[in-house]
């Protein structure tokens, strides 16, 4: 699997965070453009944002829209997004973003 991809754990009940809405967005001279867009399958990962062929080097941007995803689980959030900017160098190399979520608060990493 190569290209960019991402993983969702909601720590706070320790659990894949399924069905959480995902763009990606690729920052170029006039802004943000689209790139990709999903939602995290039953093991919160999603596989298909961009495929290796298309992943350039560039500024990108993954929005998670958890606003939605504890509302539909009766939860209060404190963050309704949560937007990751990382840079890729290398084009054409796998780019594994994952999010730790919780209600109050998240973590983020580069994954493999």
């Amino acid at each position: 699997m190569a290209g960019i991809t991402t993983h969702v754990l909601d720590t706070s009940v320790g659990r894949p965070a399924a069905g959480i809405a995902v763009s990606l967005e690729m920052l170029d001279g006039d802004g943000w453009t689209h790139v990709g867009s999903g939602s995290t399958d039953r093991d919160g990962r999603l596989a298909d944002l961009l495929p290796a062929e298309r992943v350039e080097a560039a500024t990108y941007q993954l929005r998670f829209d958890t606003a939605a995803y504890f509302s539909s689980r009766g939860v209060e959030g404190f963050y309704p997004e949560i937007a990751i900017r990382f840079e890729v160098t290398e084009a054409g190399v796998n780019h594994h973003v994952p999010l730790l979520l919780s209600p109050f608060g998240y973590s983020t990493y580069r994954g493999s």
